[in-house]
């Protein structure tokens, strides 16, 4: 049987501004994936959004981004393969002592936004955040856009990695993510997100914006949660997933 993990970027809220629908999403997504206070996020949301993903046993896992508040971490940034290593080390460091404070471990890291996509294509960002997550626990699991630089840097620091799609995102025929700025990155429509990622867990294949086919690999599916219709289609997608056949399912919780 296909099985895939449904994850979710959650814990974006900031201070008096609330971000997602992250009580809502989360029965529904058996990941998600928490920001760090870097690109969103605060110390109480991230405790929080520990707290209720633990009450509704969904696996959690840190998502570091860039130091952009303002742009919420989807503006590129000029870092080093040196800075990139000590934040991800810094963010995934305090969201572990709020995993370990309520008392279960991390499951993944899984970077967000410009700093995900960037180590998507660029090996030594890859293999600096890589090498951050080994260091942190070589029982944590990496998410990366399948088959980028970050899976293959991930395989080569020894830790174990899983090939993530996206539900509501085109792609591009080299099996890039189409940038945010473009006006057709964004797929709107839901039964065209649910028919893609059909065709991706049991075809292996996405089609590119130009019509060619791509063949990708999906162990994860990433479901956004600060859209709008994010509950009702995360709602959707399990239920066709499931009439498919494939089981919704994490992909295990590493302990230390």
């Amino acid at each position: 049987m296909n099985q895939v993990d449904l994850n979710s970027d959650l814990g974006e809220s900031f201070g008096a501004y609330t971000i997602g629908q992250d009580e809502k999403v989360l029965p529904f997504v058996t990941s998600a994936n928490i920001a760090c206070g870097f690109h969103a996020g605060d110390p109480l949301v991230m405790q929080k959004t520990i707290a209720l993903a633990v009450k509704n046993h969904v696996a959690v896992g840190a998502h570091p981004g860039l130091p952009d508040l303002v742009g919420f971490g989807r503006r590129k940034m000029d870092i080093t393969p040196q800075e990139a290593y000590a934040m991800v080390l810094y963010q995934v460091g305090a969201l572990q002592a709020f995993a370990r404070a309520a008392g279960i471990s991390l499951q993944h890291v899984k970077p967000h936004g410009a700093l995900y996509n960037m180590a998507a294509v660029n090996r030594l960002l890859a293999e600096a955040i890589a090498s951050a997550v080994h260091d942190i626990s070589p029982h944590l699991t990496l998410v990366g856009l399948a088959g980028s630089e970050l899976i293959r840097a991930g395989e080569s620091a020894g830790i174990p990695v899983v090939n993530e799609v996206f539900a509501d995102r085109t792609y591009q025929p080299d099996g890039t993510l189409t940038p945010r700025s473009r006006s057709n990155a964004v797929i709107r429509d839901k039964e065209q997100a649910v028919s893609q990622v059909l065709d991706m867990i049991l075809k292996g294949k996405v089609a590119a914006v130009n019509g060619t086919e791509v063949p990708v690999q999906a162990d994860t599916v990433c479901v956004h949660g600060d859209t709008p219709s994010a509950l009702l289609f995360t709602e959707t997608l399990k239920i066709k997933l499931q009439e498919a056949g494939v089981a919704v399912q994490a992909y295990g919780r590493n302990n230390e």
